[in-house]
């Protein structure tokens, strides 16, 4: 099979949409085979052409959405030899246009209803990033490095969270200007007074 065959192509962009749209209102466990096929109006043998079961569509978009934040997180850091997070140019960042690409998925990991297995699969993945460049920046005093991570990834949750509970009002580039300006007031020691 050509994964390049437009026919393909729009097949699984039909399943990965009716995915997304019956993932708002039911667990991933609870999606049959027929019901996502009569959302996506492809026949089951299609389906099977393509994937053995639901949790296979599942994971092939996970993983291209993990791939692209992947991609998004580290595009700041193509633009500098050593990144300061307080001199970061809010054009670099790109997080917040992946998740807007994405809306819809997010919409579901932020929802209180869905499982929180989504929600710690994002976790982990930003974790995983912050700590494969955490060995670039020293660590002052004994904080422990894992404690660090998990800060640092829980933060951008927290903006990310926000940014939902908003309904995703503001734009991306809006967001980089607050990422950007929430690292300059860290570094600058300002929010100890406050």
């Amino acid at each position: 099979m050509n994964e390049n065959d437009l026919r393909v192509i729009k097949t699984k962009k039909a399943l990965h949409q009716a995915l997304l749209t019956l993932l708002k209102t039911n667990a991933l466990e609870s999606i049959s085979v027929s019901t996502l096929c009569r959302e996506a109006a492809v026949n089951r043998g299609t389906f099977y052409l393509h994937y053995k079961d639901i949790g296979a569509l599942f994971d092939e978009h996970l993983h291209h959405l993990l791939k692209d934040l992947e991609e998004s997180f580290y595009e700041p850091y193509r633009h500098v030899s050593r990144l300061v997070p307080q001199q970061l140019d809010p054009s670099t960042i790109r997080i917040f246009h992946h998740v807007k690409k994405y809306q819809q998925f997010y919409e579901i990991v932020f929802d209180r209803k869905s499982s929180l297995s989504y929600y710690y699969s994002l976790f982990e993945k930003i974790k995983g990033l912050i700590r494969e460049n955490a060995s670039l920046y020293p660590l002052v005093g004994d904080i422990d490095r894992s404690f660090l991570i998990a800060y640092e990834a829980n933060a951008i949750m927290g903006l990310l969270i926000e940014w939902s509970e908003e309904g995703f009002a503001r734009s991306p580039e809006s967001m980089n200007e607050q990422l950007a300006l929430i690292l300059k007031l860290q570094g600058s020691g300002a929010s100890d007074q406050t």
